[in-house]
């Protein structure tokens, strides 16, 4: 090395030569989601990893990413869905994605198990408390979830989201 130290900016620069657009290889769907910031925080997951958002068109939805997108504007791709949930969740079947949700399921793979996604997929997140509804857990491909070793139930939805996201674009 030439001992020139490269500033951050610089580095960011030449690794993203291009704005991220619609990549809908994987498409991260928090469609039960409570919490404004969490929102904020899968958004800010998406635009790392180059995959897109699915939302419901609530005002809820709406709101909590116009408060959460520290992006300023320059947010990644976000899917509405509209009007019905499920009615989404069939039609990105119909087109041969695979479904996986993050929940604590009987015959879930562990995370450390999990595969980067090789054909297009939908990440399915759960209510904070709630979870992904029973009905739709019965349809989808796979289930995932994340070991824990402490006391804790569950990890933050954005945070849970976040590890999954990564490990399917193949980054972690």
């Amino acid at each position: 090395m030439s001992g020139a130290k490269t500033k951050p900016r610089e580095l960011r620069a030449q690794r993203r030569r291009t704005r991220h657009g619609c990549w809908d290889h994987l498409v991260i769907a928090p469609l039960w989601v409570a919490y404004d910031a969490n929102l904020g925080t899968l958004l800010r997951t998406c635009d790392a990893i180059g995959a897109c958002s699915a939302v419901p068109r609530t005002p809820h939805y709406t709101s909590a990413l116009q408060t959460g997108d520290t992006l300023r504007g320059r947010r990644p791709c976000v899917h509405w869905v509209a009007p019905s949930k499920e009615g989404w969740l069939d039609e990105q079947h119909a087109a041969g994605k695979r479904i996986v949700a993050v929940e604590l399921a009987h015959d879930a793979t562990p995370l450390t198990r999990l595969a980067p996604a090789r054909r297009p997929t939908v990440v399915l997140l759960g209510h904070e408390h709630h979870g992904v509804p029973d009905d739709v857990l019965a349809r989808v491909d796979e289930c995932v979830e994340i070991p824990m070793v402490g006391w804790g139930a569950s990890l933050n939805v954005a945070v849970a989201g976040s590890l999954v996201a990564y490990r399917l674009a193949g980054l972690s």
